[in-house]
């Protein structure tokens, strides 16, 4: 089967992020097939309409990674029951200028987690607003919340809960059909 590129962006900075865990056991349960890429969004700079007239080369590149992508899958944090600021920006860096959208019909999926119970909510489901807006396709069945995910892990930040990876390994198959599904029209 033909390679697809995905784009994976974290959202979370922190060295040892929760979403850097779940971000590698999905990439450890993709099929072979799936080109897995984490696209860093921590090196760009806020989000500046003045930068539009200008080269910024940090924004070139994350701009080209995405645009590059067949698809995109999101692992984040919730920060104040929203998303976090560098999240955000990441999708306001690939959505300008204006008219020249990066993410425009590329199929995607959400996956969030939390230290609380409710696994992200909030974030996932502003992340879902902003992408509506993006023309992101996302995978809406199943949902991917992740409560309580540092008792899904060992000591080195390695998901090893076997039920936490089989619900992983049944959102990664479910998103392996929808891009396929928008891909291979």
């Amino acid at each position: 089967m033909k390679k697809k590129k995905i784009a994976v962006l974290v959202g979370s900075l922190r060295k040892g992020a929760y979403s850097k865990s779940v971000a590698n056991c999905l990439i450890s349960l993709a099929p072979e097939y799936f080109d897995m890429n984490v696209i860093e969004i921590g090196n760009l700079p806020i989000y500046n309409q003045d930068y539009d007239e200008e080269t910024i080369e940090a924004y070139t590149k994350f701009r080209e990674a995405v645009k590059e992508s067949d698809a995109v899958l999101i692992v984040t944090a919730e920060h104040n029951r929203s998303i976090p600021a560098v999240l955000k920006n990441a999708l306001d860096v690939g959505s300008r200028p204006f008219g020249k959208s990066v993410w425009g019909g590329k199929p995607g999926a959400i996956a969030s987690q939390s230290y609380g119970a409710i696994g992200g909510f909030g974030a996932n489901h502003h992340l879902r607003q902003v992408s509506s807006f993006l023309d992101i396709r996302m995978m809406n069945q199943p949902e991917c919340y992740l409560g309580e995910i540092q008792n899904s892990m060992d000591q080195n930040g390695v998901i090893t809960s076997e039920r936490t990876i089989k619900f992983l390994q049944k959102f990664m198959n479910s998103y392996e059909e929808w891009v396929n599904q928008h891909l291979d029209k």
